[in-house]
């Protein structure tokens, strides 16, 4: 069945304090920092740009210094929500079908692209590498089975994620017919079929 992943609004979860007329709260009994990264999600796929901490703090109806109490800066929250979302894509088996693996892992990390709009370049910008490393731990379980080296791996590392990375921005810019994920197959098909015969 093809799939068209074209992104969609999420409503913002309700806030976590009622709606209250003249300053916001200072502090919010129920606040966590798992449900500020949720509520960035949210408009993180809404808006396609990672929300402003004053934007964040409205959403969740607290005064903004409520969130420092989580989070340093806006860059550690930005670590946070990165990883947050990589880490919910698919976590692949160290099985004999890599190919399969590899295949779920890469249309998981192509959807979760294109349900929020501006993720690949907020990705591509960052400093640090906790997202990346999330990725590529993933993918050397699912090529497991290859018995290869990490630096036998490595230009099929850096190959694959650039495929993954223009397939996600042609799917970004796509007005009317978008590439869908079951459209990935045989471009990846091709991909296996030449490290297959490579190692043997």
């Amino acid at each position: 069945m093809t799939v068209n992943v074209k992104p969609s609004a999420d409503p913002i979860p309700a806030p976590l304090v009622s709606k209250k007329r003249g300053r916001p709260a200072q502090t919010a009994k129920n606040l966590s920092a798992t449900q500020i990264i949720t509520v960035a999600k949210a408009l993180l796929r809404q808006q396609g740009k990672i929300p402003s901490i004053r934007a964040l703090a409205q959403a969740l109806e607290i005064d903004a210094m409520a969130i420092y109490h989580y989070f340093n800066n806006k860059q550690a929250l930005l670590e946070a929500l990165t990883c947050s979302l990589v880490d919910e894509i698919y976590l692949p088996d160290a099985n004999d079908n890599w190919q399969f693996e590899l295949t779920q892992l890469s249309q998981s990390y192509v959807a979760m692209l294109a349900r929020y709009p501006g993720l690949l370049e907020i990705l591509l910008g960052m400093t640090t590498h906790g997202p990346a490393e999330i990725f590529v731990e993933r993918f050397h379980t699912a090529t497991h089975a290859l018995k290869c080296s990490e630096a036998e791996l490595e230009p099929l590392l850096h190959l694959l994620v650039d495929y993954l990375h223009g397939y996600a921005l042609a799917i970004q810019c796509s007005n009317h017919s978008a590439p869908t994920i079951d459209g990935m197959t045989a471009p990846l098909q091709l991909l296996f079929k030449a490290l297959s015969t490579e190692r043997k």
